[in-house]
């Protein structure tokens, strides 16, 4: 039964454009949902240091039989029934550590963003293999077709006694060459399709097939120090570090607020019974008793622990100065590169485009020479497989011209918004 549900469910192929695949890659990305965990802990962080503030209920029994005086049970009278309330009224430190949750949050949120522009990365770039290797596999598949009608030309001229033999082998071996090389681009373009699907969360067997089409060229910064300046204001990882060097500052403030007094809400209550021998022992016996008051802590000495927390808060915020600094240098370094690596690019493809054009026009010309008897066939399908090669050599400058663009979008923080 294994074996024919295995038959019956053969590898999807799945057609996506960019955008699909990148709104796709956001859903169910396992690196996302992560991060998003992440998130969903930090805030979960903040309910927790704010709960002293919140009013804490207990109740409970001190249920014990008496003999003699009535001796206190966990620090209490021993009452069939009681009920406590406890909650924190002034307390500075706790404060200040409910301020560092909330920072610690909020670069929890910063994070996921950061992740979700690398998965956005990822998926645009394998995006761009796999189509770029389709291109190239249907080009070398046009390439096979040319020289197959080479070598029928050939063969035709030899057995006319117009060509040597030599030259029908010589057909042969460049026919089995680019046969070769036809399936090796199309294993590569069925693994670029495979990855893909594999990026995007779908089965090991399964395959994404980019959807045809021309896509609009994505707009990148119109000089290097307008990249560098947008890259710097929105980078994620300088704001995560900002955000978590304002919560080791709030830190240090919780640790030296330890020193300051604090005072608590307290509310008891209990019922007594008269077996615990509270009227034999006592002027008067009341079976309902409760108390509400406030509870003062003021520490006198608090030992080397104070300070020592303080310094150790106070280096980390030091060492988070430093990465920042060097966050902003490094984002610099590497938006300038990659603006330059962008417009090298460009002018790659725009080399590889007037090689195709020249390659393009020649095949032109053979074709009107051979209308005239001044050209073979053979000369025009060599020509033709020259301009595929062309072809493949524009398709890879235009798919580096494109990932490079990614690059530079990626260091300024535009990627996501300019594909979806």
């Amino acid at each position: 039964m294994l074996l024919c549900c295995a038959w019956a469910c053969p590898a999807e192929v799945r057609t996506l454009s960019l955008r699909e695949a990148v709104d796709l890659a956001l859903k169910q990305s396992p690196e996302v949902v992560l991060a998003r965990l992440d998130e969903e802990r930090a805030a979960q962080a903040v309910r927790l240091a704010h709960s002293p503030f919140v009013p804490r209920v207990v109740v409970g029994s001190g249920l014990a039989y008496s003999n003699g005086f009535p001796l206190s049970m966990d620090g209490s009278a021993p009452a069939p029934f009681q009920a406590n309330a406890t909650s924190s009224i002034f307390d500075r430190s706790q404060c200040f550590r409910v301020a560092a949750s909330r920072e610690n949050r909020r670069a929890a949120e910063i994070d996921v963003a950061a992740r979700q522009d690398e998965v956005v990365y990822r998926t645009a770039e394998t995006y761009l293999d796999a189509e770029n290797a389709a291109r190239i596999a249907d080009t070398s598949r046009q390439e096979v077709a040319a020289l197959g009608r080479v070598l029928e030309a050939v063969r035709a001229r030899a057995a006319e006694g117009r060509e040597l033999s030599i030259e029908v082998k010589k057909a042969e071996l460049n026919l089995a060459r680019a046969r070769y090389h036809s399936d090796v681009l199309e294993s590569n373009a069925e693994a670029a399709r495979i990855s893909l699907a594999s990026l995007l969360g779908f089965e090991p067997n399964d395959q994404v097939r980019p959807a045809p089409g021309e896509r609009a060229a994505l707009a990148v910064p119109e000089s290097a120090e307008a990249a560098v300046e947008a890259a710097l204001n929105s980078s994620d990882e300088i704001r995560s570090l900002e955000s978590k060097l304002l919560a080791k500052r709030l830190d240090v403030r919780s640790e030296r607020a330890g020193r300051l007094p604090r005072m608590d809400l307290v509310a008891q209550y209990a019922l007594f019974a008269r077996f615990n021998n509270y009227a034999r022992f006592y002027n008067s016996f009341q079976r309902n008793n409760g108390e509400l008051g406030v509870s003062f802590q003021v520490p006198l000495w608090s030992g080397p622990a104070v300070s020592a927390a303080v310094a150790q808060a106070e280096a980390e915020a030091a060492q988070i100065q430093i990465r920042i600094r060097t966050a902003r240098s490094r984002i610099a370094a590497d938006t300038r590169k990659a603006w330059q690596e962008t417009k090298q690019a460009e002018t790659g493809r725009e080399i590889a485009r007037m090689d195709l054009d020249v390659s393009r026009d020649q095949v032109s010309v053979l074709l009107a020479q051979m209308e005239e008897g001044r050209a073979a066939l053979r000369q025009v399908e060599e020509a033709r497989t020259g301009e595929t090669d062309k072809w493949i050599a524009f398709y890879d400058a235009a798919s580096t011209a494109e990932k490079a663009r990614l690059a530079l979008l990626r260091q300024t923080g535009e990627l996501t918004a300019a594909l979806r």
